[in-house]
């Protein structure tokens, strides 16, 4: 069992690794390209984006990102961010049900991880007016409030048929039998019952910013991330090894507007 939550992790996370490195370096050469037409700048004081998140502990979408920047100097800006995040086990196994839908083996917990942030951005490269592309040095840290919710599962009730319950799910329940899972329960069924866990979170990021008009911008930003609670969050009690840190390499995709 070791071995195949071990294998089933190192595919799954090479895929996002290779997806997230292929992004990044069309995105890079992309910005090299438009970086060399740069003409006269322009000024702003402060900018407002937000965007989605692709990461190396996350689904399809990460989850959802938020950034208020107010300009100090002509290099440096002051930032406040909030980042929503759907962290997941770096050992979850999707499974396929018997009813054809799908369900994570062994899991008993969401982590939803609410980031609070304050940093610096530092420019690298300004933008002209209607072409380039600006470059800054991102560096931001915070507290973390982690959302431990209850994963249910949707099963069959023995003996009813068709009738179905939904309920947590318990890998050592005997009733919570591969063969009568349906189904998962939902992202956020039971997020009533969640219980709260604290910690802190630091990034180091390149952020890149393009577009057409002084006052939109849009871009992307890639870099590192580390989460760290104060004691161990039990997602898969299944798994040989659960974790209070959690290190992840991130891209990030936004719109915005500045004045």
């Amino acid at each position: 069992m070791v071995y195949l939550f071990e294998i089933e992790a190192y595919k799954e996370r090479g895929q996002v690794m290779r997806t997230i490195g292929l992004l990044t370096i069309i995105g890079i050469i992309i910005c090299g390209q438009a970086a060399g037409q740069t003409q006269d700048s322009y000024e702003y004081t402060s900018e407002f984006i937000w965007g989605v998140n692709k990461n190396s502990s996350s689904g399809i979408i990460g989850g959802f990102v938020f950034k208020k920047s107010r300009k100090l100097n002509d290099y440096m800006f002051e930032t406040y961010g909030l980042e929503i995040m759907n962290v997941r086990h770096p050992q979850e196994v999707r499974k396929t049900s018997a009813s054809g839908s799908f369900f994570i083996f062994g899991k008993s917990n969401y982590l939803y991880a609410f980031r609070l942030q304050y940093g610096r951005d530092f420019l690298l490269f300004q933008k002209a007016p209607q072409q380039g592309v600006e470059i800054k040095a991102v560096f931001a840290a915070g507290p973390t409030i982690g959302v431990v919710a209850p994963y249910y599962i949707e099963r069959r009730v023995d003996g009813q048929g068709l009738v179905t319950v939904k309920e947590p799910y318990d890998p050592n329940n005997p009733k919570h039998r591969y063969v009568d899972i349906v189904r998962n329960g939902g992202i956020f069924y039971g997020i009533g019952e969640s219980k709260l866990q604290f910690g802190g979170n630091l990034k180091a990021a390149l952020n890149f910013e393009t577009g057409v008009l002084k006052s939109q911008v849009t871009g992307f930003e890639v870099g590192f991330l580390l989460d760290s609670y104060f004691k161990e969050v039990v997602m898969v009690p299944t798994a040989p090894k659960n974790y209070s840190v959690y290190p992840t390499i991130f891209l990030s995709i936004f719109y915005g507007t500045r004045k």
